[in-house]
């Protein structure tokens, strides 16, 4: 069975909030079945920095990644969320 790879672009709510620590209560967050399998940081503008998550979801989860999309958008400290690419990859 394959396995579905989303890059999520995650944009903090301030220029303040840290990185490491948004990245820890987004993977807290993720739906069971999901796997945060690494991270970037990319520079948007000054100061302002986002967060490119590279996360394992279920190859048949219903809705798509619109569980991935609302369970990222509730961690306190997300301000948005943006699906960049979706990859099916083979175990």
């Amino acid at each position: 069975m394959a396995k579905i790879l989303v890059v999520v672009k995650v944009l903090p709510e301030d220029i303040t909030i840290r990185l490491d620590e948004l990245k820890e209560k987004v993977e807290k967050s993720l739906p069971q079945g999901y796997e945060l399998k690494g991270y970037d940081i990319e520079p948007i503008a000054f100061g302002l920095n986002a967060i490119r998550l590279y996360i394992f979801m279920p190859e048949n989860t219903e809705g798509g990644t619109e569980p991935l999309e609302q369970a990222l958008q509730s961690v306190p400290g997300v301000s948005q969320v943006e699906v960049e690419v979706v990859h099916r990859v083979s175990e």
